[in-house]
């Protein structure tokens, strides 16, 4: 959660998200003319990154939970599936339903993602929770020079930085 607030986050993430989920749909769609197929593979990986999570994050490392929670992808699929369900149309569901998956990646976020973006004050230097919590649990394989401990700002959702 200490990396997730970074730019490389909102825009890489939904690009490579909308790949699964719009194979599946188009499978499904041309196949059997089932309009769920992107919230039906969404819901899949969902359950495989919590499965992964939990074994794999807390069962062998005991790295914490609130850490590594999985993006919510899951109202862009349903936006996706609808668009297709609506328009009838895989062609106008690849341009305004993938401009809409990634669009509301985001947004969708913005609940999860809120709390860990209150300023806190420690040892006279501004800095997020998401950063305080990251600063705290030391990873041995996560040099500083890539955590990047912002000091003496506080990001906002946007790219902005609030005083």
């Amino acid at each position: 959660s200490d990396w997730k607030d970074r730019r490389l986050w909102v825009t890489v993430m939904p690009i490579m998200a909308i790949t699964f989920p719009a194979a599946v749909q188009a499978v499904l769609w041309w196949r059997y003319r089932i309009a769920f197929g992107a919230t039906f593979c969404i819901l899949g990986l969902l359950l495989g990154e919590w499965v992964n999570r939990y074994f794999n994050f807390w069962g062998w490392t005991y790295f914490p939970i609130n850490f590594v929670f999985p993006s919510q992808l899951i109202p862009g699929a349903i936006v996706l599936d609808v668009i297709l369900m609506v328009s009838n149309s895989m062609q106008l569901t690849a341009v305004i339903g993938g401009l809409a998956f990634g669009l509301l990646f985001y947004p969708s976020n913005w609940p999860v993602m809120a709390p860990l973006h209150l300023p806190v004050e420690y040892n006279g230097m501004m800095m997020t929770l998401a950063d305080l919590s990251g600063y705290h649990y030391v990873r041995t394989g996560m040099p500083e020079y890539i955590r990047m401990v912002e000091k003496g700002t506080l990001r906002t959702f946007g790219k902005d930085v609030a005083p």
